[in-house]
This record gives C-alpha cells, structure tokens and sequence, in this order.
C-alpha cells in the first residue's frame, strides 16, 4: 500500500518596503533635526576652542614671569629679534606690527610647545594665513596672537612699549601717558599683554575682506600682565 505524498503547502513571502512618501518623510525628518542641532554643536566646539585659547595664554602668560624672575624682572629687549623677524608696520590694520614670533624665541626655553602660540580657532583658518596675523620663525615654529605692548621697533622705547622695562615702571609709563586706545591702568592687572587677532569694521583703513573678523565671534580671549586671562565682548567683531 503506497503512502499518500503529503505537500506542504505554499506560504508566499510577503516584503513590505518603504513607499517613496515614507522615505520623504524620514529625510525631512533628518534634515530639520540637524538643522537644529548643527548650531548647537558648532557654539559647543567653539566654546571649546575659546576655553583651550584662554589655557594656552595662561602658560604663555606663566612663561613670561618665568622669565621676569631670572632677569631681574625685567621684561624682554628684543627688538632685535622682531626687526630681524621682519618688522612691517601696515597702513590699513594694525597700524604697528603686534606680531610675536620674538616673544616665542625668547620664551622658548620656558615654553617649548609652540603650538601654544596659535589659538585652535585661528590655525589651519583662512584667517590664520593672513600676514598681519601669521608670522613664521620656521615650518615648525609660528606665532598667531598679537602683543600691542612690544609693536615698535622705535629707540627709545615708547611709553606704551615695554621693551627692557619691569612691569611696575611698564604701567606708569601707560599712566602718565594717557591714550584713548587703552583706559587708565591701576595695576599690572589692568595691562593686556598678549590677545587674539581682531579686525574691527569700524575702522575704515580694515581691509573689506577682513574687516569685522575676529578669531573668536564676537569678541577675543586677553591675557594681562599679572598671568590672569578675560574675555572682552567687542560688538566691533562678528
């Protein structure tokens, strides 16, 4: 007696895809979603960066005393370096030449990480190329922040250049001499030495093409003589 073959019946496979609608969707979905989180993550990197600026200032800043303290306390002469540098004063912005590819040959015995001289913000921008910013000792040593207070080459020494000076006779030279570029110091806490680049667009004589930028949007990261470092909010700057 044959045994009845038994089938098994057929169970089609049915595949559901995503209809051209629902695709649509999930894609707007993703593009309002970054829309909205790109601007957050973008203040979050440059909070980031301006919080390793104002770091990287502190031991610039730390550097400098050690320096003051083995020299008698007085601050750096080294005009010299600057001239051999290439001293440009420029007639649009900055007016002088606060460069300090000196201040990171003097320092370097206190400070041999030079990438410490160019904030994160600036390096590898199209703003750190710019010659009034950038100055190049070599391929591995470059200096992007400005120093007002060592931006001339003039002998003697002006009032409010602090070549060979202690920081005591630094603040009142700036005392006596009064400019509206710079308020009335009462101490080595009032006094900038070291800032970010910034072109502000309310000076006429800024190139169009830099004119209102800043390397940190809406105002730049201070290092003062006495090592402490303040933001300054400047509306002059995007």
């Amino acid at each position: 007696m044959q045994r009845a073959m038994r089938t098994a019946p057929n169970r089609s496979v049915q595949t559901h895809g995503f209809t051209l609608i629902e695709l649509l969707v999930v894609v707007a979905i993703v593009a309002i979603l970054a829309a909205i989180l790109f601007p957050a993550f973008a203040q979050a990197r440059e909070s980031a960066r301006q919080a390793t600026c104002s770091q990287q200032l502190r031991q610039i800043g730390q550097a400098f005393w050690m320096y003051l303290q083995d020299y008698d306390e007085r601050m750096p002469d080294r005009r010299d370096l600057k001239r051999a540098l290439g001293y440009r004063p420029w007639s649009s912005w900055p007016p002088s030449d606060p460069r300090c590819g000196w201040a990171g040959l003097t320092l370097e015995p206190y400070l041999r990480e030079w990438r410490l001289w160019s904030c994160p913000s600036v390096a590898g921008s199209a703003m750190g190329e710019v010659i009034q910013v950038k100055q190049t000792v070599d391929a591995a040593r470059i200096t992007r922040y400005w120093m007002w207070r060592f931006d001339r080459v003039d002998d003697p020494v002006p009032p409010d250049n602090f070549w060979g000076k202690t920081p005591d006779q630094a603040v009142a030279d700036l005392q006596v001499n009064p400019s509206p570029f710079y308020a009335r110091p009462n101490g080595v806490a009032d006094v900038e030495l070291v800032v970010d680049p910034y072109f502000p667009r309310t000076i006429g004589t800024v190139e169009p093409a830099l004119r209102g930028r800043a390397v940190h949007r809406g105002g730049r990261n201070r290092l003062f003589l006495d090592g402490h470092v303040k933001w300054l909010r400047d509306i002059r700057t995007e």
